[in-house]
């Protein structure tokens, strides 16, 4: 698919700037406004609508950012999580832009004949091709190869752009992890305001992965009020309330601005290790203990029931879709998925007896649409606190530590749409897209599953 570059369109429609702020909860900003610390924000959540949304099952950045970049759900879209498996061979990989199988936002309004440009959003490396610039994501093992067209490149070294903050520096020491956001935060804000100020756009839309990059490592502290790490936190926050404020301050009566998260945050009490709990339970063998790292999931037995990925996605091995099925399809397998289900609903916290899961979704009910049989066959849904992991192997059911203490939520996302009100009702990150073309006069592709807000 090529577009030719046209320029600023002449139809009817709003202009439309969105930055995305990954992770942010809306009952955090809420408390950000109530205590006086984001007054860019609380004038502006004055003169528009700041809304409490719906993140997805699972609540992962891939899957959210995928169904609010199409308008459809994840049996549409083709993203279930951040990592993925074949079932004949059980290799593991990683989906990006080419395993997305639906028309992105950016697309529809490219072909619409709009000008977009969209940066650092998950899920869009490798860049395909729009009326107008695109930067892959974190994803991107290089700047050249993120970019579309790869002519920008060097306009974007020129301004030092960051792909992504060092998820490795950050795991050695907080204080390394906040040199890493804020050295990204910086490229990430010089980026969005050159190409606000400097590009031809109709839909420009900003990525800001930093939020979820401190929020992992640093939530607990700034929740518990870390003398050091606290206050450390809130200048983040500063720095993206004085960020959305600026941007606010440039736009005309014909562009609309949106700011919008993915999910929302909370303190992790507790990581669940899934496949622990399907061996204590019988359902899951593996052919080493410990297993062989380099095996993966080639380490399941032939005779195991079920196995688990991140996060809290549990797959049947149904003989003829999984390599070494043994599960019969059909009453066998609704029978296992029914006992795994109910005995999900049955797990307690080890320490103090809270139930882990507050559901055990069967794919059927939260997908529908041509790729379903790509979803795990039971998403299993936490209370907030309870992060479950895909290890293979842990030798406990849960664990805490003090690296990673934050974890994503469902139904703390967070959306805003300036110089309109509209009434706080539940909705979902599906509903976004739709929003957006809408407000830019563009009739939406057949099939969305979402609805416009507006």
């Amino acid at each position: 698919m090529g577009f030719l570059d046209r320029g600023r369109s002449k139809k009817k429609g709003r202009r439309v700037v969105l930055v995305g702020l990954d992770g942010t909860p809306y009952t955090f900003v809420r408390r950000l406004i109530a205590e006086g610390r984001a007054p860019n924000i609380a004038r502006l959540a004055e003169q528009g609508s700041l809304l409490r949304m719906n993140s997805t099952w699972p609540w992962v950045s891939s899957v959210a950012w995928s169904t609010m970049m199409t308008g459809v759900n994840p049996g549409k879209h083709n993203i279930f999580g951040f990592v993925d498996r074949d079932p004949s061979s059980y290799k593991q990989f990683i989906p990006t832009s080419r395993t997305m199988k639906a028309k992105t936002l950016w697309e529809m309004l490219s072909e619409a004949g709009k000008r977009v440009i969209v940066v650092n959003v998950p899920v869009t490396y490798p860049p395909r091709p729009v009326n107008g610039i695109l930067v892959g994501c974190f994803l991107s093992p290089s700047l050249e190869k993120a970019v579309y067209p790869e002519s920008y490149v060097p306009t974007l070294k020129s301004l030092g752009y960051i792909i992504d903050a060092d998820p490795w520096k950050a795991r050695e020491s907080k204080e390394l992890a906040l040199q890493e956001v804020n050295a990204a935060l910086d490229a990430r804000i010089r980026t969005l305001f050159y190409l606000f100020e400097r590009e031809k756009w109709d839909y420009l839309q900003v990525h800001i992965m930093e939020t979820d990059r401190l929020h992992h490592f640093l939530w607990q502290p700034m929740e518990e009020g870390d003398p050091v790490y606290a206050p450390a936190f809130y200048e983040f926050y500063r720095r993206i309330d004085e960020m959305l404020g600026r941007l606010a301050a440039k736009l005309d009566e014909h562009t609309t601005l949106l700011w919008m998260s993915d999910h929302g945050f909370c303190t992790i009490k507790q990581e669940v290790y899934v496949n622990r709990w399907l061996m204590d339970m019988g359902w899951l063998k593996l052919r080493h203990i410990p297993p062989d790292p380099q095996k993966g999931l080639e380490e399941v037995a032939p005779d195991s029931i079920a196995y688990s990925l991140d996060p809290g996605r549990v797959y049947l091995r149904v003989r003829g879709r999984e390599k070494e099925g043994c599960v019969a399809p059909g009453a066998e397998y609704e029978q296992y998925r029914d006992e795994i289900a109910a005995a999900a609903l049955r797990l307690r916290d080890p320490r103090d007896g809270s139930p882990i899961f507050r559901a055990a979704f069967r794919r059927e009910e939260l997908y529908h649409g041509p790729y379903l049989e790509q979803a795990a066959d039971l998403i299993l849904a936490p209370y907030d606190g309870y992060d479950p992991k895909g290890a293979l192997y842990k030798e406990t059911l849960t664990y805490k530590g003090d690296e990673l203490v934050g974890m994503h939520t469902y139904d703390d996302a967070m959306f805003y749409l300036g110089g309109a009100t509209i009434p706080q009702t539940e909705f979902s990150v599906v509903d976004i897209a739709p929003t957006i073309l809408q407000l830019m006069g563009v009739p939406p592709s057949p099939g969305l599953d979402g609805r416009s807000l507006v």
